[in-house]
């Protein structure tokens, strides 16, 4: 009983603690809270953030808002096609005064790393990312340097405009946890961004309200979050389904299958709950799969997209009953 009370005085934190990081933010992003909660939830799942939209929407202002929230190290980078690896990873040095070598870090060893424009990068250059991302870690010259924790890339790029980009390959692509659009505001919302950034930009105003302390903690309550075996079932049977379907030559992986159950987790404490609800899975597998999924030429064609299939699989998978979980 008092071990239940415990969990329960956790993850009751956990949500408080959640919402006051998403509240942070809507300072500055208005209209955007579904945005801002999958962020956050990203974070808290130990993932990664593909942010895909059309310039203006608040891309950068997000993953910006969402570093100012916490008390860790920030860093950016502007993925440009002159951009080499070393400037992501670091590079080693030699330093004339002690006549020895110097590991000179880059700039992916922060808390949270924005990748602005990412199909920018050579495809060199993104691959410096993999390694970081998947291991969070960066070897250099056989040396491996281990990145701090909470670790998250939020990378941000323009689907319109494709002269001098290199898109993102699968392999890269399956390292983020999700990918989401931000959209235009709705009338509301942009009135207000009229009122509230028309003279300045009101980011410099955030201030961190979580440290890196407290994101630890909630990513060990998150990875606490009961799945009933049921849903883990239910889980391989929809990554199953994406492998099988005949519009489709390439579906999830195990990696992703991971992702969604570590992303259900933690939506499922953000709302306070200590356990997953199928509903969870099913509000995530966009976000979370669509971007795992290539089509078949045919489809392609014939102007089916991953979500018109996601949305077939997930009609068509049955759902545990409530006896089963």
């Amino acid at each position: 009983m008092a071990r239940q009370r415990t969990a329960a005085q956790n993850v009751t934190a956990f949500a408080d603690r959640f919402d006051a990081i998403v509240d942070n933010i809507e300072q500055v992003i208005a209209g955007k809270q579904d945005a801002i909660r999958l962020a956050v939830v990203t974070m808290v799942a130990e993932g990664h953030l593909l942010i895909e939209d059309v310039p203006g929407v608040g891309k950068t202002s997000l993953a910006k808002a969402l570093a100012a929230s916490l008390d860790g190290a920030y860093h950016r980078i502007q993925f440009t096609p002159d951009l080499l690896p070393s400037d992501v990873t670091g590079v080693t040095v030699y330093n004339r005064n002690t006549s020895t070598f110097e590991f000179r870090h880059g700039g992916i060893f922060a808390n949270v790393v924005l990748g602005d424009e990412i199909n920018r990068a050579s495809p060199k250059t993104q691959s410096a990312l993999l390694e970081a991302m998947e291991e969070r870690q960066v070897t250099v010259d056989t040396t491996t340097y281990h990145l701090d924790t909470p670790f998250m890339v939020i990378a941000t790029q323009n689907p319109i405009e494709h002269e001098g980009t290199y898109p993102l390959p699968e392999s890269q692509l399956d390292r983020f946890l999700m990918r989401i659009e931000m959209g235009y505001p709705d009338k509301a919302a942009e009135i207000e961004i009229l009122d509230t950034h028309g003279a300045a930009s009101r980011i410099e105003d955030v201030t961190p309200v979580a440290t890196s302390g407290d994101i630890e903690a909630m990513i060990r309550i998150a990875q606490s979050i009961h799945v009933a075996p049921a849903l883990k079932g239910y889980l391989v049977d929809l990554a199953d389904a994406t492998r099988r379907h005949p519009r489709l030559t390439l579906g999830v992986s195990p990696r992703g299958t991971l992702a969604l159950m570590r992303a259900s987790r933690a939506l499922a404490a953000s709302v306070g709950r200590e356990f997953v609800l199928p509903d969870d899975i099913k509000a995530l597998a966009a976000p979370v799969l669509e971007h795992r999924l290539m089509l078949t030429p045919e489809a392609q064609m014939g102007g089916v997209s991953q979500g018109d299939v996601l949305d077939e699989i997930l009609a068509s998978v049955a759902v545990p009953t409530a006896r089963e979980r």
